[in-house]
């Protein structure tokens, strides 16, 4: 891929996890270190929702203290599928999230995605999703770490997590410009870089479906923190007090996850019981951050869909075609593309907008998640929907752009 493309229509207990990639080759993450522990979260839930519910698969395992990615898949457990038969469909965000008046902007707008090694069919996964939805045309850049357009990483790891990440991006901001950066392992080393080709690049928007269960270290933060630049991370998949870097950190958007419902042509949201959420200790309270349970800071901002009932829909040739996805993989870069809609990301600093709008404003620009909770914490806010600011969902999902 030489040149633009032009697309058309705390405790931890040791857990093993199986790596599960669509493509049958492993996903073991490479660090150039030797062999890694596989670990699982376990504070909150033993096993989560997903994993015990037999909802979807990890593609990724999770190595403690080490970036793993998000993406959940369903392949293998649901019947075979097309386009919106294997999950919400762009259409089913844009209603949910008052999006289909404000689908002509997003142009100009370079949301950047951050993950570990190459899928090498990404530019033509994301034509045939886009064709199959209607989204029309967008520019789609594929980059190495040291921002080539060549060179690709070997390693396909992470193959479903590109495809998920640059298809939310679209779902929600169809002429957003996407550049796909792609780190040459999932070391945290290699993933700061592709942090900052990025922003060498010229993205407005970097979004990260991945985390460092345990760990809110194991990123340079440096790596995170360029004015005018929007980070946004997902929050995680093993529920209440199970967060990390890069979406602890203070400079980053923390976003949660929701499970949304759909009945006739009404939708409705609940706290996804597997989203990450919690007290990020070790990082120092945002000085706009209000909440009394926690004196540091508090995951999450913001959030949206993540549920795995249905998951969204994804096409990924290299692991197998259509299929559904889910985890808070999903929710970030789909509100990394409310943020290219909204088109002011050289004004925003973090998630502060969220927890400084008026009441009047929050009301009117966010959707309030009141039922659900991520994991047992004695009732409190940081693991139970409720009405106002709670961990699973923070402040909500979007409600147009007023809140961005």
């Amino acid at each position: 891929m030489n040149a633009t493309i032009r697309l058309a229509a705390p405790l931890i207990a040791a857990l093993a996890i199986a790596a599960c990639s669509g493509n049958g080759t492993s996903s073991s993450v490479p660090t150039g270190s030797g062999p890694t522990t596989l670990g699982q979260a376990s504070v909150g839930h033993a096993i989560p929702q997903w994993q015990a519910k037999g909802l979807a698969h990890a593609v990724c395992p999770a190595v403690v203290g080490r970036p793993t990615c998000l993406a959940l898949t369903k392949k293998g457990i649901q019947p075979a599928c097309t386009g919106a038969t294997c999950g919400f469909a762009p259409i089913d965000l844009q209603t949910r999230y008052k999006l289909t008046n404000k689908l002509s902007r997003g142009s100009g707008q370079i949301v950047a995605i951050i993950d570990a090694g190459d899928n090498p069919d990404a530019a033509t996964d994301l034509t045939t999703y886009r064709n199959q939805f209607g989204l029309g045309t967008t520019t789609f850049n594929k980059y190495n770490q040291n921002g080539q357009q060549s060179g690709y990483p070997s390693y396909t790891g992470w193959s479903v997590e590109i495809d998920l990440d640059i298809e939310m991006v679209s779902a929600v901001c169809p002429k957003c410009t996407i550049y796909l950066v792609e780190a040459n392992s999932a070391s945290s080393s290699d993933l700061d870089a592709a942090e900052q080709e990025a922003v060498t690049l010229g993205a407005h928007i970097i979004s990260n479906s991945w985390i460092c269960y345990g760990s809110v270290n194991c990123v340079d933060s440096g790596a995170y923190s360029t004015p005018g630049v929007v980070y946004l991370a997902a929050s995680g998949d093993f529920g209440y007090n199970q967060n990390g870097a890069p979406e602890a950190l203070a400079n980053v958007v923390s976003v949660g996850g929701t499970q949304l419902a759909k009945s006739g042509s009404a939708y409705s949201e609940s706290a996804w019981n597997d989203a990450g959420s919690g007290c990020a200790t070790g990082i120092t309270k945002p000085s706009w951050q209000h909440d009394a349970g926690c004196s540091s800071r508090t995951d999450t901002d913001v959030s949206s869909e993540a549920g795995c009932s249905p998951g969204v829909a994804e096409f990924d040739q290299f692991d197998g075609g259509w299929f559904g996805v889910c985890g808070t993989s999903a929710a970030s870069p789909t509100i990394a593309g409310i943020y290219g809609l909204a088109g002011n990301a050289s004004s925003q600093t973090a998630g502060k907008r969220f927890w400084t709008l008026k009441r009047k404003g929050y009301r009117r620009h966010l959707n309030d998640i009141t039922t659900g909770n991520n994991g047992s914490c004695g009732g409190s806010y940081l693991c139970t929907a409720m009405k106002g600011y709670d961990g699973p969902t923070g402040w909500g999902s979007p409600k147009g752009l007023g809140a961005f």
